[in-house]
């Protein structure tokens, strides 16, 4: 059994990764495991950057955004040389595992870092949502409901002015957060890397929804697809339609994790802690079909999860 462990949030930073930290300190204290803190990714291993944290340590932390422990890149990290060093920092500590809160390219970092002798367990930490083998990850229903609330708000003036409104949201890989933001917010029109984009079929939707009386149309945007605000642009050219552009950007990443997130972060830091100090290592914790799984963290991050497009068939069934 584990004595001594670290949890750390590495890349970006998502809503919910302090209930994730909390809970794994105060399940791991609980459990008679020493905690410790690692500032700042992997960048904190690499420098020794840590701390032990006690119970008092994770107080008042569970309903604030982003990540008390900061997170940071780290290209040092990406080569064997400062693997090795952060993993030896670990060990000169007496530190046997570590919890690892982040997206895909965190949880690459820890199955390298396991090659070095060092347990791993994952938390899948990012509002992209795009982690294979969990059905939602931490921090991502947070940032759907940042965005539908400003689809709320700037359905308000589009319908005041008559106006295309083109929101543009975070996703440069996934179009999880428009799919499901614009669902829920009632979109006209959605546009997501994983589908094929034509603008000027975009432009004639728009022209034949005005000509049928509609007054006006939310145009929600992935960041892979484009820029918004040239999409924008070739909207008021080709359709004369009165546009406007909202780029929400790092909005979406912040503010206090809704209910679901919360239960969700801590719900899986107790399992990733419990499995962590019992010695398995190598696997990432997510949520499918309502139940807490273990996925082989190679599996994790050797598949891209796919788009469910069945949603938005049903998104764009509902916004005709």
């Amino acid at each position: 059994m584990l004595k001594r462990i670290a949890v750390m949030t590495s890349g970006g930073d998502s809503p919910g990764m302090n209930a994730a930290i909390r809970a794994v300190v105060r399940v791991a204290i609980h459990e008679g495991v020493e905690v410790w803190g690692i500032y700042n990714g992997y960048a904190g291993m690499y420098e020794d950057n840590m701390v032990k944290l006690e119970s008092r340590s994770v107080g008042d932390i569970l309903h604030r955004g982003g990540t008390f422990l900061g997170t940071a890149r780290c290209e040092i990290f990406k080569t064997l040389e400062g693997r090795q060093k952060a993993a030896e920092n670990l060990k000169r500590r007496g530190i046997e595992g570590v919890v690892i809160i982040g997206g895909d390219g965190s949880l690459t970092g820890a199955q390298l870092l396991s090659e070095l002798g060092i347990a791993v367990v994952g938390l899948p930490g990012t509002i992209d949502n795009d982690i294979w083998g969990t059905d939602y990850t931490i921090g991502f229903d947070t940032a759907i409901n940042t965005v539908v609330e400003a689809i709320n708000k700037l359905r308000d003036t589009a319908s005041s002015h008559g106006r295309v409104m083109v929101l543009e949201v975070m996703g440069r890989n996934s179009g999880w957060i428009a799919m499901t933001a614009g669902l829920a917010g009632g979109a006209e029109q959605i546009l997501i890397p994983e589908m094929t984009v034509n603008l000027d079929d975009l432009c004639t939707k728009l022209s034949k929804s005005r000509d049928a009386g509609k007054k006006y149309s939310i145009v929600v945007v992935a960041e892979g697809v484009g820029s918004a605000v040239t999409i924008g642009e070739k909207i008021a050219k080709d359709t004369g339609l009165d546009t406007r552009v909202s780029v929400l950007g790092h909005i979406q990443r912040g503010g206090s994790p809704s209910v679901f997130d919360r239960i969700l972060a801590s719900t899986l830091a107790e399992h990733a802690v419990m499995a962590l100090i019992s010695g398995i290592s190598n696997v990432l914790f997510g949520s499918k079909n309502g139940a807490v799984v273990a996925i082989d963290l190679v599996d994790a991050i050797g598949h891209k999860r796919t788009i469910d497009t069945s949603t938005f068939r049903l998104a764009t069934l509902l916004s005709k």
